[in-house]
C-alpha cells in the first residue's frame, strides 16, 4: 500500500515561488510507486486571522488532510532567517494528527537555501512528536537552477518511505503515547 504523503506549500505570499518548487518536486517524486502524493497548498485555505474558540471549516479541512497523511514534505521558503507565519499558523491547527509520522523538507532561499527555516521547523516538529529527516532538498534561488537534484530527492524520499512505513506499522501495532 503506497504511503500517503502530504506535500505542504508553506508560503502564501504574493509572488511566491513555492508553488513552482512544489510542482517541480512532485513531478520528480510522482514517479515512485511506493508513495501517493497530495499537494496541500496553504493558499487554498481561508484561515482566520485570530485563533477562534471553535475550529472553522478551513481549519477542520486542513487538520483532516494532516490526519489522513502518513508522512509530510514541507516546502518552505526562508523569510528573515525563519519560516513563514502562514506555515506556523497551519502547523498549530493540528497536534495529535502530526504525531509519530515523518517530516521531510524542501527549502529555498537566497544564499542559505532556506536551511535556517528548516532548523526552526525541526524544533517545532519535535514538539509535535514527529520524526524529522536529516536529508532534504535545499535550493539557492540566487544561483542554482532546479536541476541536478535527483539524487537528493531520491535519498530523501527513500528515507521518508522507510520512516513512514516503519511508523505506520508501529502505530498499527500500538497507539502512540504522547
Amino acid at each position: 500500500m503506497p504511503l500517503r504523503v502530504a506535500v505542504i506549500i508553506g508560503s502564501t505570499r504574493e509572488g511566491r515561488v513555492g508553488e513552482r518548487i512544489a510542482h517541480w518536486f512532485t513531478e520528480r517524486a510522482s514517479a515512485r510507486k511506493d508513495l501517493r502524493l497530495r499537494v496541500v497548498d496553504l493558499i487554498d485555505f481561508d484561515f482566520p486571522a485570530h485563533y477562534p474558540d471553535r475550529a472553522t471549516t478551513s481549519m477542520r479541512t486542513f487538520t483532516n488532510l494532516i490526519a489522513e497523511a502518513e508522512a509530510y514534505v514541507v516546502v518552505t521558503p526562508e523569510y528573515n532567517r525563519s519560516y513563514p507565519a502562514s506555515l506556523k499558523q497551519a502547523i498549530d491547527f493540528a497536534y495529535d494528527e502530526w504525531q509519530a509520522k515523518p517530516v521531510a523538507f524542501v527549502s529555498y532561499g537566497h544564499g542559505s537555501c532556506g536551511l535556517h527555516a528548516v532548523e526552526h521547523l525541526r524544533s517545532v516538529f519535535t514538539e509535535l512528536h514527529t520524526v524529522t529527516l536529516r536529508n532534504g532538498v535545499a535550493i539557492n534561488l540566487l544561483d542554482e537552477p532546479l536541476t541536478g537534484r535527483d539524487r537528493s530527492i531520491a535519498l530523501m524520499l527513500d528515507q521518508l518511505g522507510w520512516w513512514g512505513t516503519a511508523l505506520r506499522a508501529a502505530r498499527a501495532a500500538r497507539p502512540y503515547v504522547s
